[in-house]
């Protein structure tokens, strides 16, 4: 799942940041509303973290162009908390609302309720005999749990939900990891050659060479 923060407080914005990071996401964080804008149309973000008052772009402006786009799921997360803030802000478009001050295991929980709303993507999803729960990142074959890291969960993650679809390796960089991995490095090599490990036999990741990876 892949987060962009979009908050003009530098300090507060690389706390969440990180603090989703701590919690398995891929995060990116931005502190204007044109920067968010020029990151969203080069990056297929799963949820958007969106404060209200930003200087270059207004927040508000930001959620209308993005909620008219069809793509990622928007929190808006502001220091406006009353009733009639959190009505202006859904009518925006936005699909979730957190006033500041706020509790971060809440934070967390409302970005992945967000990512999980698409129909494609249940919360647990079975292929054969394996089983992923999206909602408390946890995958086991076989009933026998696998301990798996964030990034090969996010690997998983990424592989079931495309059903059988093939996922290019750009495309799992791109969601699992954040704009600062190295896209020239073979760190999804790597991490598929350890899931598919865990997974054990009889061997479930195909890769079709050139094109990417599917279950």
């Amino acid at each position: 799942m892949r987060v962009l923060v979009v908050e003009d407080h530098a300090t507060l914005a690389e706390r969440i940041g990180e603090g989703l990071r701590d919690a398995g996401l891929a995060v990116d964080v931005v502190y204007d509303g044109g920067s968010a804008l020029v990151r969203t149309a080069e990056t297929g973000y799963d949820v958007v973290v969106l404060d209200r008052d930003l200087p270059v772009v207004h927040g508000d402006q930001v959620c209308r162009t993005l909620a008219g786009t069809g793509g990622p799921r928007i929190l808006m997360l502001t220091a406006a908390g009353g009733v009639d803030d959190r009505v202006d802000g859904l009518e925006l478009g936005a699909d979730d609302y957190l006033g500041k001050p706020f509790a971060f295991h809440e934070l967390v929980a409302r970005v992945r309720a967000l990512a999980r709303r698409s129909p494609s993507a249940p919360p647990i999803v079975r292929r054969g005999d394996l089983t992923v729960d999206r909602a408390r990142h946890r995958a086991g074959r076989g009933g026998r749990p696998l301990s798996l890291t964030r990034k090969e969960f996010g690997v998983l993650e990424m592989l079931v939900a495309a059903d059988g679809a093939l996922v290019s390796a750009e495309e799992l960089l791109e969601h699992v990891w954040d704009a600062n991995a190295d896209p020239f490095s073979n760190i999804v090599s790597v991490t598929l050659a350890r899931l598919r490990r865990k997974l054990g036999p009889p061997p479930l990741i195909e890769t079709v060479v050139g094109r990417g990876y599917r279950l």
